[in-house]
């Protein structure tokens, strides 16, 4: 995160396209890592159902940091011409500043673990006692034993265990999918804030309320999920939505549900973590095709962008129901798979299921 806001700060060094491939290749090298890394880390401390709720609030926090970044743009871009920068480059500088002190904040403050809690500016003294440390790490271990290595290392098994896994790839396609129209929504909602005889600077201000109700819908869909500990359903509402287009930008994203569905489907430690890098590349690729979905040919009612979005998110809206129904297949051929089995086969089985993770006959599949 360190390493990533002088990145953001060097953008305001830029003075021709190769200065400007460069910053934005480092950007991609130190940004990278950031996501998964956060995914993996809030896992040791929550429960599966409890972390879907606390990655909406994740990524409810950056609809809002999108709402302030309209209000901070249209207040920034009018320091073009201080010191000489565009206004664009103060945006960048603020920014960076921002993200190297909290990345010094963070590192201080963050424990690694719930038995690691005392010392920078968390205290000299541990938060929780050694009764409550017990309790911390004993409530996540059972509902995932394979937490119990948690320091283990990704191995060549687990990349091959990944790359056969169908459930991860229909995660992985889910998101490409199903968030290649937010692309188009968020790159020209100040432009058609803009149409209807604003400025620049009221534009951008108008973008925030949006991603407020956004972030507010997200959570409670997520929270509701986490409730009940159902998936499927409440993934397809925010994919339904978007069809419908109740509430510009305001639908609830499902992104933060579905990778804490396929996170607690994945089994063991090691292929939580291939698969939490893999959905950020997966998260990041769709924006290649999606900023393309606008054309000026089709302009000025973009039937044509509008019917491409349309049919992503009709398909999206399909495959959440058709993953939900394929982990209930896994279910039933689990169970019928254990009934068939030995009592020494069985106990062979529970011993072995840690290991297999959710190729084992004893893994039961959140639908």
């Amino acid at each position: 995160m360190f390493s990533w806001g002088l990145v953001t700060l060097a953008h305001a060094l830029i003075k021709d396209k190769a200065g400007y491939l460069t910053v934005r290749s480092f950007i991609a090298i130190t940004e990278g890592g950031v996501i998964p890394a956060t995914l993996v880390y809030l896992e040791g401390f929550y429960k599966s159902t409890e972390l879907a709720t606390r990655l909406a609030w994740f990524w409810g926090v950056q609809s809002i940091a999108s709402a302030v970044s309209g209000l901070m743009a249209s207040g920034l871009l009018e320091l073009r011409g201080v010191g000489g920068l565009e206004g664009w480059k103060w945006l960048f500088i603020i920014d960076g500043i921002l993200t190297v002190i909290v990345a010094v904040i963070t590192w201080s403050y963050l424990p690694k673990t719930a038995s690691l809690t005392k010392g920078g500016i968390r205290g000299r003294k541990p938060w929780f006692d050694e009764r409550q440390v017990q309790i911390a790490v004993t409530r996540v271990i059972r509902d995932d034993p394979a937490k119990r290595n948690y320091e283990t290392k990704v191995t060549l098994a687990d990349v091959k265990d990944s790359v056969s896994d169908f459930g991860l790839w229909m995660h992985l396609i889910i998101t490409v999918i199903g968030q290649t129209p937010t692309v188009p929504l968020a790159t020209y909602l100040p432009l058609v804030i803009k149409s209807f005889n604003f400025s620049v600077f009221a534009a951008n201000a108008l973008t925030a309320p949006p991603y407020v109700m956004l972030c507010i819908t997200m959570v409670i869909v997520v929270w509701h999920s986490d409730r009940v500990h159902e998936r499927g359903w409440h993934g397809s509402i925010g994919a339904a939505w978007f069809l419908v287009a109740c509430v510009v930008n305001s639908y609830p994203m499902n992104h933060p549900l579905n990778i804490a569905w396929m996170s607690e489907n994945m089994g063991t430690v090691g292929k939580k973590t291939i698969a939490s890098g893999a959905i950020v590349a997966a998260a990041n690729i769709y924006g290649v095709w999606a900023s393309q979905i606008y054309q000026a040919d089709d302009s000025p009612d973009f039937k044509r962008g509008n019917t491409i979005n349309i049919v992503f998110s009709g398909v999206a809206l399909v495959l959440w129901a058709v993953l939900k129904f394929y982990y209930k297949y896994l279910n039933v051929r689990n169970a019928k798979r254990l009934s068939a089995l030995s009592e020494d086969e069985l106990k062979q089985e529970e011993l072995e299921a840690e290991k297999k993770g959710n190729r084992s006959a004893t893994f039961v599949f959140t639908t």
